[in-house]
């Protein structure tokens, strides 16, 4: 019996989250580290009249200006007060923010270098691209490690782009995102492995017949070339000992971790890049913690576009079509000016919270210093703490720095994982590299420490890991295999 077809209708629920104009501006923000928030400010100060510096407190009104306007500007600025009928309130109007305490810090400290993150935003500034594009591949930027290289998958990337900050991409739009950022200079950058890292600076090269054969070697030996295999590639490439040995020579001088030779801070007498956050410890290990504000000026409403507006609107039955056009391009501005305000301090609060949150969790290194000290913390953890999401804590924590005691310091920087061992005590994997890292540096050249004997030494040391994490590892800090150490 032939059998049909049907079709069939139904409905699906889905919750979706969308973000209003109130919400992304605070999440563009949020982004924004202290140097790029001043030029923010000074841009929005520019292009809308409405907004000005200057304290709100009315005593440091002008004294030539007249009691009737004082009396204005001292009172609380309603947001829909002004409006002609409510029809003309638009939709976007949103909850009132929490102020924020201002930081009173006279002598900052910084330091006259830039990330390496802000220079791939610049070098992003230099291209012709979509705003979706420019948002997509900004989005990469701060998803990549520290060492330059992107370990997160473009479908976990897709999500969160999603869900935190309603940005609709597609695994092709990240691939070309992906490819955008990879043609940035250092050479290496946004690789996703090392194999990929060391394949994009060789094509980057100079097409010549050596660049075929490091190809080769990286592309279909790669294998054979992490294990020194060197007879096995000559053999499986055809090559001569004189071809070999120059393409190895050439391999050998390509940069693993193309972001860490950018380092955290670069250059001297460039951009200035100044912290967002200084931690002081006193004597008596009281900890204080205050927000960068020294070059960020103080908000407020324009009291000229408050008083006209007041004016205008004083008798709205009689007001023409021309003037009630002004006094709504008028309200339209001090709304922008106040949504600004307010989001502006809605990133002090937030930034705030999660710097007090770090130090209550990382409170040792605050005080002694020793990156030793460093506990297993994760974003999750500053979250919970802060009552903030995670996506929140990601955004505060990427491309942001902290003026302490003994340094300064990326916020990434007191993140790590943790692994358990058998006797359910947590360590924290940063500390357990650093020792490994420290095993690898005093051993023998002359015979290096195998991963089991590295495993055997740590376990002396309290860290009874196996071989396998041990090699694990040591492969994340690039450290070859022990007979590639010789």
């Amino acid at each position: 019996m032939a059998q049909g077809s049907r079709q069939i209708q139904s409905q699906v629920q889905q919750q979706v989250q969308t973000l209003s104009p109130q919400q992304i501006l605070v999440v563009k923000l949020l982004e924004l580290p202290a140097l790029e928030l001043e030029d923010r400010i000074h841009a929005e100060l520019l292009e809308n009249p409405a907004l000005e510096e200057g304290h709100e407190d009315t005593a440091s009104d002008d004294l030539s200006a007249t009691s009737e306007q004082e009396n204005n500007d001292s009172v609380e600025y309603d947001a829909n007060d002004d409006y002609l009928t409510e029809d003309d309130i638009p939709d976007y109007k949103l909850q009132d923010n929490n102020g924020s305490r201002k930081a009173a810090v006279d002598e900052i400290p910084f330091s006259e270098a830039t990330s390496f993150y802000e220079l791939l935003k610049d070098q992003l500034n230099e291209l012709d691209l979509s705003e979706h594009q420019r948002e997509v591949t900004e989005y990469l930027i701060g998803s990549l490690d520290d060492d330059g290289l992107l370990r997160k998958s473009l479908d976990s990337i897709s999500d969160e782009l999603a869900i935190y900050a309603g940005v609709e991409a597609s695994e092709e739009e990240l691939e070309e995102a992906l490819r955008i950022i990879q043609d940035f200079d250092p050479p290496g950058l946004g690789a996703r492995n090392l194999q990929e890292c060391l394949l994009n600076q060789i094509k980057r090269k100079e097409d010549t017949p050596l660049r075929k054969i490091e190809m080769d070697i990286i592309e279909h030996c790669y294998e054979e070339f992490t294990r020194k295999h060197w007879d096995k590639i000559k053999m499986k490439l055809g090559l001569t000992t004189e071809e070999f040995e120059e393409a190895i020579a050439d391999i050998t001088k390509l940069n693993p971790r193309p972001g860490s030779s950018m380092g955290e801070f670069i250059g001297r007498n460039m951009q200035q890049i100044i912290p967002d956050f200084i931690v002081e410890t006193m004597d008596d290990d009281t900890i204080v913690i205050s927000l960068n504000n020294r070059n960020v000026p103080e908000l407020r409403m324009s009291r000229d576009f408050k008083a006209i507006l007041r004016e205008q609107t004083s008798n709205k039955a009689n007001l023409s079509k021309e003037a009630k056009d002004a006094a709504m391009f008028l309200k339209q501005k001090l709304d922008a000016a106040q949504n600004f305000i307010d989001a502006v301090k809605q990133r002090q609060n937030t930034l705030m919270s999660t710097m007090q949150a770090i130090v209550d969790l990382q409170r040792p290194f605050f005080l002694d210093g020793d990156e030793i000290l460093i506990k297993p913390m994760i974003l999750k953890d500053v979250a919970e703490r802060t009552g903030l999401d995670i996506s929140t804590i990601s955004r505060v924590s990427n491309s942001k720095y902290v003026q302490t005691n003994y340094g300064i310091y990326s916020l990434k920087f007191f993140f790590s994982d943790a692994i358990i061992t058998d006797d359910g005590e947590e360590m924290s994997v940063r500390e357990i590299k650093k020792v490994l890292q420290e095993c690898v540096e005093n051993e023998n050249k002359k015979r290096p420490l195998t991963d089991e004997e590295l495993a055997d030494i740590l376990a002396e040391k309290g860290f009874p890991i196996a071989r396998r994490t041990v090699a694990k590892y040591r492969q994340q800090l690039n450290i070859p295999i022990a007979r590639l150490r010789k």
